[in-house]
């Protein structure tokens, strides 16, 4: 019965074995494949397509085909470290260039939160129109009101990565402080891989479906395998959410839903270069600490204020 047993737990380790090495392999497969064929899954007007595009964007093999491409650029930076560096400044030079961009969505809701309030208040107004560049666009004064969460969810989401980068995030440290550089790189080594990546996959597979169950009709989810999907092709249609909680407020909530996929993206994209930058600190030593790091400046004598604000 032991023997059974010992052989069964052997057989199950050696077939997850060759079920992740498979997979690893395919994936390079299924990445040509689809640079080569585009069309079977970025031609929106063949529903086929779309089904294709909804179904690998939440599958497995979308997730070999990214760690593949991991592997590839980790295998090659191991060799040459100033490939990735540059791999690492490019990657947060974008989570850099989304923050401070979606940042300014934060002054655009004071604006438009005075706006409301001295029109409403003052006037009475029921609807505020806007004629950027001579193009006319009016909505209701509810509309504008709830326009502003949307507005609060873009710094939140967009500026999560830049924050980091910024070193802004609010921390408990119990060791890391106390430790020696290279372990404190190997703390960020392992914080990267088990928990920043995980985590955005598990929640990138909630959020691919959730949004696309507001985009399409019939509903799609992650237990749906491509068969299914393609016969849902033949009556699917889009069914975009535009419906607002007050009537005649905010009528576009599905862009709430891209938000989180974009979110992601950087945390995806942050955990990357974070982990390189990690690896890099912890072979080159201390001196590279914080090396091509973009941080922005309060200025001469505000020092002990920055990565606070």
């Amino acid at each position: 019965m032991q023997e059974e047993a010992a052989t069964s737990a052997l057989g199950a380790v050696f077939g997850g074995l060759w079920w992740l090495i498979s997979n690893i392999g395919m994936g390079f497969w299924h990445m040509v494949y689809a640079i080569t064929h585009p069309s079977l899954w970025l031609d929106w007007s063949n529903t086929e397509s779309l089904l294709r595009f909804v179904y690998y964007g939440g599958s497995v093999e979308a997730f070999f085909v990214f760690l593949d491409l991991f592997l590839v650029v980790t295998v090659i930076g191991f060799f040459n470290r100033s490939f990735l560096w540059g791999v690492v400044r490019v990657f947060e030079g974008f989570t850099n260039g989304v923050g401070r961009l979606a940042a300014w969505a934060g002054l655009v809701m004071v604006l438009q939160q005075i706006m409301i309030v001295f029109l409403q208040s003052i006037f009475r107004v029921g609807e505020i129109s806007i004629s950027p560049f001579g193009l006319g666009f009016t909505q209701t004064v509810t509309w504008w009101s709830e326009s502003i969460k949307f507005e609060n969810a873009m710094v939140v989401a967009l500026c999560v990565s830049y924050a980091f980068v910024q070193g802004s995030h609010v921390r408990v440290d119990l060791v890391y402080a106390g430790v020696k550089h290279r372990t404190q790189r190997a703390i960020d080594m392992f914080g990267s891989l088990f928990f920043m990546l995980p985590v955005a996959t598990l929640t990138w597979m909630y959020a691919w479906y959730f949004l696309w169950r507001h985009l399409i009709t019939p509903k799609v989810s992650a237990s749906d395998q491509l068969e299914m999907m393609l016969r849902k092709a033949r009556i699917v249609k889009w069914n975009v959410e535009t419906v607002s909680f007050t009537g005649d407020g905010f009528n576009a909530y599905f862009m709430f839903k891209i938000l989180i996929l974009s979110f992601l993206v950087l945390v995806f994209v942050q955990a990357i270069a974070f982990f390189y930058r990690s690896f890099l600190e912890f072979v080159e030593g201390e001196e590279s600490a914080g090396k091509y790091l973009d941080r922005d400046s309060l200025g001469a004598g505000e020092e002990a204020y920055e990565g606070t604000h």
